[in-house]
């Protein structure tokens, strides 16, 4: 008997012994003790007790006998909290920046994954989700590897450099190295359609940047401000994780560059397809490159979120926010990302 075949016996063995030993610890706790009026129950019960165990120990024998050495980690799309993009429709299956986290979080516990590979094709997003995610990448405990498919620009360059080695293919769009605030601003039309502003704060800035007033240049000063302090952040987020002169970074001037360029310039480590990555993450950690994509887990009631989402926006439904300010500090209507 092959050694395969030996670990899928004792696999089904162990699922059949689990659910058997659940099934009979079901039926008396729940069946037998209750008495006649609560059998129904006590059936939906132990149902509910024999699959918990079988969920409980597949998990247990996947990772007793688990034959993946890397974690592979997908960010894509926009950033944000939540895995939507500050009120725009989007893919149902993009995930949030919590789920990305702590999808590397079980990577980092999970003892079968030596490496971390990160997947990135995002144009960027959020400034603080982006900085959870590259925190997440910097504390796990091995070599992490990103890899940038067709876009690793801004949050996503963000991400990159908390990890030890960054690869992109030559046609790649990498970089964006800067930071955008944005408001819409409707006082003139307001003011056609006769309707007026009318707010009452405490604190001189509170109303700073909010769509129904024109803005005043000190306010326009005090949130360039902002925008300059996240820029300066990013600048030596990059300088550090890239090993680079901040000069340097900042004569990118938030350009993006192709894979190429980007190599010369010294924001990526090395060009290639995801076979050279594999190759790469073998040769640090002296292993076979064996993938296992981790992926969001999802309950039941998120999963029916999931599926309500996915009808929705197959069908096109979303309106964006014309006021949000998703990601803003609170008070101030002005979006702020990477």
């Amino acid at each position: 008997m092959t050694d395969s075949t030996g670990e899928t016996v004792l696999t089904v063995g162990s699922l059949l012994v689990a659910a058997a030993v659940a099934a009979v610890v079901g039926y008396f706790v729940f069946v037998a003790f209750p008495g006649d009026l609560a059998e129904l129950l006590g059936v939906l019960l132990t149902l509910g007790v024999v699959a918990l165990a079988l969920k409980l120990a597949g998990n247990l024998l996947r990772s007793r006998f688990a034959d993946y050495t890397v974690a592979e980690v997908a960010v894509e799309g926009p950033i944000t909290r939540d895995g939507g993009s500050g009120g725009l429709p989007t893919s149902p299956t993009t995930p949030g920046a919590d789920q990305v986290v702590d999808q590397i979080e079980r990577a980092d516990e999970d003892p079968n994954a030596e490496a971390l590979l990160v997947k990135l094709n995002t144009p960027g997003g959020q400034i603080v989700p982006s900085e959870d995610i590259r925190l997440a990448a910097e504390r796990f405990d091995g070599p992490t590897v990103g890899y940038a498919t067709d876009t690793c620009a801004s949050g996503g360059y963000a991400i990159a450099v908390g990890c030890d080695e960054l690869w992109a293919r030559e046609g790649s769009v990498v970089g964006s190295i800067g930071v955008i605030g944005s408001r819409p601003n409707v006082h003139e039309l307001a003011d056609r359609l006769g309707v007026s502003y009318e707010q009452f704060t405490a604190g001189e800035y509170k109303d700073a940047g909010l769509p129904l007033k024109e803005v005043t240049p000190d306010e326009r000063a005090y949130l360039q401000g902002i925008v300059d302090d996240y820029y300066d952040q990013f600048v030596a987020q990059v300088a550090e994780g890239r090993e680079m002169d901040e000069v340097a970074v900042r004569e990118t001037e938030a350009r993006v560059f192709l894979g190429t360029e980007a190599y010369d310039r010294g924001l990526v480590d090395g060009l290639g397809d995801r076979e050279a990555v594999l190759d790469r993450v073998e040769e640090l950690t002296g292993t076979e490159a064996v993938v296992e994509e981790f992926t969001p887990q999802r309950g039941l009631m998120t999963r029916l979120r999931t599926g309500a989402a996915a009808t929705a926006y197959a069908f096109g439904s979303g309106v964006a926010s014309a006021f949000g300010g998703d990601g803003a500090p609170e008070g101030i209507d002005v979006r702020f990302r990477r």
